[in-house]
């Protein structure tokens, strides 16, 4: 055995440690040469360290060979090509993982001229020499392949160093010795065993800070408990700190702040220690912040606050950019977004879930020491991996409980999670539901994850609001806090471990206070409530779902007690009885399957926000109208029975309208014309459904008109243009053959599908002109006054057009004779156009026509039409090629848009229309 005789200002310091480095290498690959000028360079650096090699300690026990790991800082482990052949290098690797594991032992892998992914899969000779070891030993230890493979991967997984051009060993080691000390002085942070998927999410905010050397750079890293912000943020300072003369990772502040009485003044003295490198002492928090504003100025310092959750926190620790010098970075980790906006940070990196690959990538590594399931426990282990949805922490906590863990226990812990959530998780996520101030936060949380998951944002902001908890701030904030997500098609999402721990919350109230449960869900609790009729003024929420050929049915009477309830999902559920007994305070109805033929009189609905009623056997709404005041969605889709609308003069709030699928209704209510805040119609699929009343096209509110699947309906009445605010019209399947004119001129239409045509209105329109257009009819009376070129179009096309583009198109027009163009006056045509009109040189071009805007077109004067329809590329492309297939064919043609009008969007005049939607 043989170790550095030098004497260390490190394990002195620490008389618990018996060495500060451990080298583990194979002696006939890199004692003689790379592994002793390692040693000499650490030892003149004062560094105490245990130099390995195994011709010296044959005769030392394992167990004294691990009292030297475990008294040593550090282990470098030098991987070499020869490295697998000794049983006695990987046998101590194995125990410096343990220690690692155990105690947190650093471990830094330096590959000497082999390959990391070698090491790390054990591929090549690399892999060859590693099993020829484990045979030598098999019939002793049957399991030593899988821990040797499980150690030299875990090893390969750190950051480490690459030596593999032999000019550059010199360097390379004063570089590893520099990144020791460091490590010993403790300017390194410990991270995670398994850094699955660090790297490219910590390099991604690196880069950034990279662009930002000119100014100070704040950073905020935002997410949910247990999503691994302060692990990056360890990341990244290990990575950029040591181009900082000072720098402070201040941890757990939210933690230090609740349980230490001179919080944010314990907090600045740990700043100020950190950054100036001497002790400093603060007595108030405003000497601290006095003090950190004056012996921070100029310096160019790196700062990670972790875990902030107080505005108040951040002020007094980097309440102003101005206290330090520029090139300066501070990083934020939080779980509330709103602070980081406050603080108006630069970037702002939001933790995300961790895909399918990376999850059960660490998964294995806590419950199985390597990078994928044993094969017998894939299935189980792929369940585990969806349960923890990605979550670092709840990998980590699960795969390190069912370790060595029989396949009935991994089973046994899948259905108790079902039922009762891991309790170390929801500590850690419970901190952000106990960090919201206000109780209407909290209430709409706990409502959002027992009903409203997978529902339109827009749609539960509504309801809430109308139960008075102000959901359009409330929303906002829990989504801050990342205990809400908003997914596509803005549906509400929330991570499952968050749901389990709100309904856990909920769990827990109804051990404390029997009978105060607020909102009930879970399938055998509301069976119980319902059939022994024990439900409490204390639910505010109830949902039941029973499959379609449920024969439970339930009394009415069991929600007469239930007087707060707010919130009622029933999917097929049989309630009979008398309605009046549910709660004047519901807000929202939600009940797939209503069992009767029309909503009785006494079930009270004035105050309900929304009635989502699908699969009803409704034959009417109701027999008795009665006004429902606040009602602003209605969805009676898939009801096969229903055969009319409802009064609607009694709805008068009403803005979603959603009838889909119910093939017997054929009567609209002619006052849907009184509706004058409905957004959205939709009536796919109403077959037996005929032509809309004309009332219907009165609604200027419209956004969405949906009217695919009604066989019967035949046309579109051309006053649709009153539908002002129609953006989206969508009739497909339907007997409508022909657009209304008055669509085309509509000021909002955005997105089309009618008649076969589908798209953007922009892109729509020319097919729909082009339809309309005919080289053979030649009805005088109907060519429109806004044939030509009118004055302002004119204007247009020399300001932003150059009419020049348009002389190949009069050129190809060989039997062209005579233009009209309509001005005001003579003086309005430009010199450009007479210059076109002169270059043309167009032998039977015989007559220019000027005449006034409402001037009469007279059949003698003209043979051929050319239309100029501003600087409309396609359109005018739509109308040459019509003129010029006409002019083909015979000697002269008339083409002409039908209408008395014209649409509005031919004659805009600022250069912005061509961009638009709808040009």
């Amino acid at each position: 055995m043989s170790s550095s005789s030098s004497s260390s200002s490190f394990s002195k310091s620490n008389p618990g440690r018996m060495y500060d480095v451990f080298i583990n290498f194979r002696g006939e690959d890199t004692r003689r040469n790379f592994v002793c000028h390692l040693h000499s360079v650490l030892s003149n650096a004062g560094v105490n360290t245990f130099l390995d090699d195994e011709n010296l300690v044959k005769g030392m026990e394992l167990i004294q060979l691990m009292r030297a790991i475990e008294g040593s800082q550090i282990s470098l482990v030098v991987f070499s090509k020869n490295y697998t052949q000794s049983t006695w290098c990987l046998t101590e690797l194995e125990n410096i993982i343990k220690c690692h594991r155990l105690h947190g032992h650093v471990v830094v892998p330096i590959f000497y001229h082999v390959s990391p992914s070698d090491v790390r899969r054990q591929e090549g000779d690399f892999g060859k020499a590693l099993n020829a070891s484990a045979e030598k030993i098999y019939s002793e230890d049957k399991y030593v392949l899988s821990r040797w493979g499980s150690a030299l991967t875990t090893a390969a997984n750190f950051c480490g160093w690459d030596v593999m051009k032999p000019g550059n060993e010199a360097k390379l080691v004063k570089e590893i010795v520099d990144d020791v000390l460091k490590k010993l002085n403790g300017e390194v942070l410990s991270i995670p065993e398994f850094p699955v998927g660090l790297e490219p999410r910590g390099q991604e905010v690196i880069g950034f800070i990279k662009n930002q050397s000119t100014k100070v750079c704040m950073i905020g890293i935002w997410g949910m408990g247990g999503s691994g912000k302060t692990t990056i943020a360890k990341f990244i300072y290990n990575q950029i700190h040591s181009r900082f003369p000072g720098k402070s990772f201040i941890e757990n502040i939210r933690k230090v702040c609740e349980t230490d009485g001179r919080g944010h003044a314990h907090l600045q003295e740990q700043l100020l220690t950190d950054v100036l490198k001497t002790k400093v002492k603060i007595h108030s928090v405003g000497m601290g912040t006095s003090m950190i504003e004056k012996r921070l100025s100029g310096k160019e310092v790196l700062i990670v606050l972790d875990d902030v959750n107080e505005f108040d926190q951040l002020k007094d620790l980097c309440g102003n950019r101005k206290w330090i010098g520029l090139g300066s970075v501070i990083i934020i980790t939080t779980r509330d977004r709103g602070l980081l906006n406050i603080l108006n940070v630069d970037y702002v990196y939001k933790m995300e879930e961790m895909n399918e690959n990376e999850a059960l990538e660490l998964f294995s590594w806590h419950a199985f020491r390597k990078a994928e399931p044993r094969e017998e426990f894939n299935e189980l282990a792929r369940n585990v991996v969806a349960y923890c949805g990605g979550l670092p922490l709840a990998l980590e906590v699960l795969g390190s409980y069912l370790i060595e863990r029989t396949e009935k226990e991994w089973k046994n812990l899948l259905s108790k999670l079902e039922i009762i959530p891991n309790n170390q998780v929801q500590k850690k996520l419970r901190i952000s539901f106990d960090g919201l101030h206000d109780q209407m936060e909290k209430d709409i949380f706990l409502d959002v994850c027992c009903f409203f998951i997978g529902k339109d944002k827009a749609y539960v902001t509504e309801i809430l609001n109308g139960c008075g908890l102000h959901a359009d701030i409330g929303i906002t904030v829990l989504i801050e806090r990342s205990l809400i997500i908003v997914e596509k098609n803005n549906k509400l999402g929330m991570h499952q471990l968050v749901r389990d721990m709100g309904r856990e919350i909920i769990r827990e109230s109804l051990t404390k206070e029997p009978g105060k449960r607020s909102r009930l869900w879970f399938h055998k609790d509301v069976i119980d409530v319902l059939t022994k009729n024990t439900g409490t003024e204390a639910v505010e929420g109830l949902a039941l779902k029973l499959h379609l050929t449920s024969r439970d049915c339930f009394k009415a009477d069991a929600f007469e007690e239930m007087k707060r309830l707010r919130l009622l999902k029933l999917d097929h559920a049989q309630v009979t009885g008398d309605y009046g007994n549910f709660s004047k305070q519901l807000r929202w109805i939600n009940w797939q399957g209503f069992p009767l033929k029309y909503i009785p009189k006494t079930f009270y609905l004035e105050g309900v926000i929304a009635i989502d009623l699908k699969h009803s056997n409704l034959r009417l709404f109701w027999k008795e109208s009665q006004v429902l005041g606040q009602l602003k969605m209605l969805n009676l889709s898939h009801s096969k029975y229903l055969t009319e609308t409802p009064d609607f003069s009694k709805l008068p709030k009403l803005e979603n309208l959603i009838l889909k699928d119910c093939p017997r209704l054929c009567k609209v209510h002619k006052s849907i014309g009184d509706l004058h805040n409905l957004l959205l119609i939709n009536w796919t699929d109403c077959t037996s459904l005929g032509n809309l009343p004309r009332r219907a096209y009165e609604l200027k509110s419209v956004k969405t008109l949906i009217l695919s699947g009604c066989l019967k309906i035949d046309k579109l009445e051309e006053n649709i243009m009153q539908m002002e605010s129609l953006t989206t019209l969508i009739a497909e399947n339907t007997a409508v053959k022909k657009v209304p004119f008055s669509v085309v001129r509509s000021k909002s239409i955005g997105y089309i599908s009618v008649g076969g045509f589908k798209g953007l209105a922009h892109d729509v329109f020319p097919s729909i002109i082009l339809s309309w257009m005919s080289p053979t009819m030649n009805p005088l009376s109907r060519i429109p006054p806004f044939l030509g070129i009118s004055s302002s179009i004119v204007r247009m096309d020399m300001q932003n057009s150059n009419l020049g583009d348009l002389a190949p198109m009069f050129s190809s027009l060989s039997n062209l004779r005579s233009v009209l163009v309509q001005c005001d006056t003579e003086s309005q045509l430009s010199k450009q156009l007479r210059t076109i009109l002169d270059d043309l040189h167009c032998v039977n071009f015989t007559e220019l026509k000027i005449t006034s805007y409402t001037s009469q077109i007279s059949k003698q004067s003209l043979e051929s039409y050319l239309i100029g329809i501003g600087s409309f590329e396609e359109v005018i492309n739509t109308l040459c090629k019509s003129i010029s297939e006409g002019l083909a064919t015979s000697e002269g043609c008339d083409v002409f848009l039908p209408g008395d009008n014209y649409p509005y969007w031919l004659a805009r005049t600022d250069i912005q229309a061509r961009h638009s939607n709808f040009l």
